[in-house]
């Protein structure tokens, strides 16, 4: 059809958009769409721009079920009329998602304009964008609530900037709805994924083991290196025995004096900070990781910690049984033991790697 007659063809249908009728109305908008699509590869632009302003006026006055059908439609066409899609991508959320979570059509701009104005449903929508850019998912760290966090992360064709994936690594450290999504994706940067190992359950510490046991070395020391501009400073104050503590230990370093038995002992007699600061010393990470460690009871972080700075079986058990002090200890050894024996020093040392980024980096002083 050449473009007089397709004009002829649209001026036609439009003369019967005042058919009262919403089944007619229905009709001439399929009619519309049909003839759209026919002939939208041969189309030039004054065309194109015919049937965008034709069709903008026609779905105006259709109900929400049509549009919504409409929507569905065209969310993959290539050449669909901007305008219409861009006024679908912000009517009801029935008709925009279709082209908000698929339309090519749709720019950063058309994007950038419903996350920054509209509710967490229109969010979760661009949220699974294929290829989602940096600066739309930006702004939905920014705006979205944990449920939209979650489909966002769990996209892992979206681009996260790295200031976003801090972000949201700071809101999933008190948050567990946000742990498995955080985890789980693929391409978060491992200094922060290691950061993680802290706060999410047991399951979820196992996925981050695994995860560093399977990295390359290259990849680890990239990490490193983008994290040393990270310096965590969440932990809360020092103890008041700290500068004692550390005096006392340091004197016993330097005479050579400590030992790993010397650390049952800090505990045994209740000297809790002397045994955080000599456990820190001995395995050469801070003090405040090592009573992140103690405090939340992680005996799975305790063992790595003790198996990279290869300490035997018996003697973490020992911390075990002493730090549980109720029962506990003891009615788990057995399990903390096959977990100690199944971790291997290479995957307990290149974790360790991340923790140490705490020392390495003045966290302590930051504190």
């Amino acid at each position: 059809m050449n473009g007089g007659a397709q004009q002829n063809k649209l001026a036609q249908l439009i003369a019967l958009a005042g058919e009262p009728s919403s089944e007619k109305r229905r009709e001439l908008l399929r009619e519309i769409t049909d003839l759209f699509f026919a002939h939208v590869e041969g189309s030039n632009p004054r065309e194109l721009e015919l049937f965008d302003g034709v069709m903008q006026s026609l779905t105006r006055e259709m109900e929400l079920e049509v549009r919504a059908e409409l929507s569905e439609r065209i969310a993959e066409t290539e050449f669909a009329p901007k305008g219409l899609v861009r006024s679908l991508a912000e009517d009801d959320i029935a008709v925009a998602e279709p082209v908000l979570t698929r339309s090519p059509v749709l720019s950063d701009q058309d994007l950038l304009r419903v996350v920054s104005t509209r509710g967490q449903d229109y969010l979760r929508a661009v949220s699974r964008r294929d290829g989602l850019s940096e600066v739309v998912s930006d702004v939905i760290v920014e705006r979205g609530d944990d449920h939209t966090l979650g489909v966002l992360l769990r996209n892992e064709s979206a681009n996260l900037s790295r200031k976003s994936v801090e972000l949201v690594v700071d809101r999933a450290s008190s948050n567990p709805d946000l742990h498995s999504a955080v985890v789980d994706r693929q391409n978060l940067p491992v200094d922060l994924l290691n950061e993680m190992y802290f706060v999410v359950e047991a399951r979820l510490r196992e996925t981050i083991l695994a995860k560093n046991a399977a990295l390359d070395p290259a990849d680890v020391q990239a990490a490193l290196d983008a994290s040393r501009k990270r310096i965590a400073t969440r932990d809360g104050a020092l103890p008041a025995d700290l500068n004692e503590a550390e005096r006392h230990v340091r004197a016993l370093i330097a005479r050579n004096e400590i030992k790993p038995s010397t650390l049952v002992s800090f505990l045994r007699y209740g000297e809790r900070t002397r045994f955080l600061v000599a456990l820190a010393e001995l395995t050469d990470i801070d003090f405040n990781t090592a009573r992140l460690i103690v405090e939340r009871r992680q005996m799975d972080a305790l063992a790595v910690i003790c198996k990279a700075a290869k300490f035997d079986r018996t003697l973490f058990l020992t911390f075990t049984v002493l730090i549980l002090d109720n029962g506990e200890g003891m009615g788990k050894a057995q399990e903390y033991g096959a977990l100690y024996n199944d971790l291997t020093i290479e995957t307990a040392q290149r974790t360790l790697r991340f923790w140490r980024l705490r020392r390495d980096t003045g966290d302590v002083a930051a504190a």
